[in-house]
């Protein structure tokens, strides 16, 4: 408890799964968290929790999106960690992607991260400190995956933003990684199951590729959240961090 005493930290798509887990991680290890999403209903079960505050922001890159995000700059004097989560799982090959799945993924998935980065990144220059972490995939540059074309591509997207932040700010004192998960069992990883013509045999097809039996949980995710956020990994930068329970082997 504490490793995040003090620390100001701002994520996005904290209303449900992986952001969620993140938000209640961080605040519980002492952070001010201002927790953001489109989605203000659910957004709200996170009111009431100490070292929560939230904001309705959509950060996938639309025009008011970029007014939103502004808006939130203003709203903080520094921020000590911002953690894009944000995204969006297409199911298909290329064949199976138009230009308009295509646009709205890497929107979703790419422009919204260099959006939050760039508004950020001045506000932690002026600090010289500062704390930039991505969500990414292991379907990505990490592994082929089939039925995931666009959203490999923009994940290994993700994973080239991360790199090029970390190595042109490094002298400034701005740390920037990625978190690369497999199946992680969050409400749209269900949503997504559910949508398909056979939900049962979907279910079984997820469960069949897990090496160690089960799916990651959200909280596990999230304890390498707190990880990078924390002084504990002030050395650690322009990395790939996986936890896949050994999937890509």
């Amino acid at each position: 408890m504490g490793r995040l005493d003090g620390k100001v930290i701002v994520l996005s798509a904290a209303a449900q799964g992986i952001g969620r887990a993140a938000a209640i991680a961080f605040a519980k290890e002492g952070a001010l968290v201002t927790a953001t999403d489109i989605n203000g209903e659910k957004l709200k079960e996170l009111d009431g929790i100490p070292g929560i505050k939230t904001r309705v922001v959509d950060v996938y890159g639309h025009s008011v999106g970029k007014d939103q995000v502004d808006v939130l700059v203003e709203e903080h004097d520094y921020v000590d960690v911002l953690f894009n989560v944000a995204g969006f799982v297409h199911h298909g090959s290329i064949l199976d992607c138009d230009e308009a799945d295509w646009d709205f993924t890497m929107n979703v998935n790419v422009r919204s991260m260099y959006l939050m980065s760039k508004a950020f990144l001045p506000k932690m220059l002026a600090k010289k400190s500062g704390n930039i972490i991505n969500m990414s995939s292991v379907a990505s540059s990490i592994k082929g995956v089939v039925n995931r074309c666009v959203y490999s591509t923009s994940k290994a997207a993700v994973i080239g933003l991360t790199k090029s932040i970390a190595a042109d700010f490094i002298e400034q004192g701005i740390r920037c990684n990625c978190i690369c998960p497999e199946t992680v069992d969050t409400p749209s990883l269900r949503a997504r199951i559910q949508a398909q013509p056979d939900p049962e045999q979907a279910f079984k097809d997820f469960m069949a590729r897990q090496k160690t039996g089960r799916m990651c949980t959200a909280e596990e995710v999230a304890y390498l959240c707190v990880y990078l956020a924390s002084d504990k990994s002030a050395y650690v930068t322009g990395t790939e961090h996986i936890i896949d329970g050994g999937w890509r082997l």
